[in-house]
């Protein structure tokens, strides 16, 4: 409602759908020239991943988030989005962050560059987004069963992605043989937020 209410009459803008989930958005079938997405979304869908598909479906990305977790802006930035804009940002940036992002222009704002300073240049092990679906499960904490069934593939595919993805990280390094260390690597490359102090 707070971005209704910011395009509200502005000559150049005007809002034409709204969704919880990316593919809510996609089912509408509207004309769009960009999308403002936030990084957590009601499926618990992970941002690189959202990014992707609405790319291919040929929207660019702008990110207007609150104050989420450094390892999610990394994600969706590595994704290749037009820029960050935070939702505390004063009504004129973030006007003038949409037009710029709606007309194929990068929003550099000190989100964006907190973002790329802070990636620590890992190497990629290359997961596949199956891969990756995979590893957040299990590295969250789910059993190979039940991420067999929030995924729809068998115990024996998911052990086998299970596999691949321990060999794809040894290969460039980044040792992968326990579950925690999986978790580690989880967290590194953005999947998974990093523990936090219990007082948080």
């Amino acid at each position: 409602m707070g971005v209704w209410a910011l395009l509200a009459g502005h000559p150049r803008l005007e809002m034409n759908a709204t969704a919880s989930t990316v593919s809510g958005l996609l089912e509408q079938d509207v004309a769009l020239d960009l999308v403002l997405l936030d990084l957590r979304l009601s499926d618990g869908s992970l941002p690189h991943a959202n990014v992707a598909e609405l790319q291919q479906a040929g929207l660019p990305v702008l990110v207007f988030t609150g104050a989420e977790r450094s390892s999610l802006v990394r994600l969706a930035v590595k994704a290749g989005v037009l820029g960050v804009v935070r939702k505390t940002a004063p009504s004129a940036h973030v006007v003038t962050a949409i037009l710029d992002a709606a007309e194929g222009r990068p929003v550099m704002t000190t989100e964006w560059a907190a973002a790329v300073d802070a990636d620590p240049d890992l190497p990629d092990a290359g997961l596949s987004e199956r891969q990756l679906e995979v590893l957040a499960l299990y590295a969250s904490g789910e059993k190979a069963e039940r991420v067999a069934h929030l995924t729809g593939l068998s115990a024996y595919t998911v052990n086998d992605y299970l596999g691949r993805i321990r060999a794809k990280y040894a290969s460039v390094g980044r040792s992968a043989r326990t579950k925690t260390e999986l978790y580690k690597r989880a967290v590194e490359d953005g999947l998974l937020p990093g523990p936090e102090h219990p007082s948080s």
